[in-house]
């Protein structure tokens, strides 16, 4: 396999891989050509919310070709193109035969949700420091611990057993992975419901399950019946403004409603969809998002 890396402006990232895949490539992938240095950003984007950008300033291309001779000549091809005006090319290197599922295990480590709570993939060992783990692969459900929003879901569930606060009968309203299900269930819920819209989720979410051997409900959305203690809605702010009378309704009389996938500047929006049931306050921020409670 032979790689070509190319260098282009945000503006034209999108026609040149179109155009790459065209020539014959067998996977193109985008990544910020700053990454590293005081110039890198991060890109945020959700349904029905406007682009800012749909690339980086500055973003390296890279396309893997089956042989040297398929990559140069994509390569002279895309030199004469006009859109291809601003793009550099960093070179053609061939790509070594590797063991790529060890490459990408070894990518992922134990992550630290407190000192003595970590979420550990099945092919590491827990840390000795490790006093609770929830065992968890990446894959393609939401949901892994390393994202902000998730992050900052399991730091509360873990507070609230610190703090002797029982999370009581919960729910997870778009459980993903089903790791904030487990966590609760693993932090002391009484039962712990798990809903998505997505079936591939449940399944995920009933095999991470079973692989901690935790005992949970989970379904599409109907499954949520009745009122609970704790209400957890990891998703994003749109369909959590949309969600705001449903989430609200399972709240029980003194519950707690924990929600996240809200970035810093949606913080407003949320408190005023929410004020009509309940006064949602920022309860932790990390990396431009925030965890709001209630």
């Amino acid at each position: 396999m032979f790689e070509l890396n190319l260098l282009c402006p945000e503006n034209v990232v999108e026609i040149v891989g179109e155009a790459v895949m065209e020539l014959g490539a067998v996977s193109v992938s985008v990544e910020d050509a700053d990454a590293g240095t005081d110039a890198e950003r991060a890109l945020f984007g959700e349904p029905n919310m406007p682009i800012e950008h749909t690339a980086w300033a500055h973003s390296r291309l890279n396309a893997l070709f089956s042989d040297e001779a398929s990559a140069r000549e994509a390569l002279s091809i895309l030199a004469l193109q006009d859109f291809f005006e601003g793009c550099r090319a960093v070179g053609v290197t061939a790509v070594p035969e590797q063991d790529w599922v060890r490459i990408t295990q070894s990518q992922f480590a134990p992550v630290p949700v407190t000192d003595s709570f970590f979420i550990v993939p099945t092919w590491c060992e827990p840390p000795p420091a490790a006093k609770q783990i929830i065992r968890l692969d990446p894959g393609l459900a939401f949901g892994t611990g390393t994202h902000p929003t998730t992050f900052m879901c399991l730091k509360w569930i873990a507070s609230q057993a610190q703090q002797g606060l029982a999370l009581g009968r919960t729910l997870d309203y778009g459980c993903g992975s089903g790791i904030l299900a487990i966590a609760a269930k693993k932090y002391g819920a009484s039962s712990a419901c798990g809903v998505d819209i997505d079936p591939a989720a449940v399944t995920a979410s009933q095999e991470n399950a079973q692989a901690n051997n935790t005992e949970l409900s989970l379904g599409l959305p109907d499954l949520a019946k009745g009122s609970y203690d704790t209400v957890l809605a990891n998703i994003l702010a749109s369909p959590l403004k949309v969600l705001a009378p449903l989430l609200c309704g399972h709240v029980a009389s003194g519950g707690h409603l924990v929600l996240a996938g809200i970035l810093e500047r949606q913080t407003d929006e949320l408190k005023a969809a929410y004020a009509p049931y309940v006064k949602l306050e920022v309860a932790d921020t990390m990396d431009g998002w925030v965890l709001m409670v209630a």
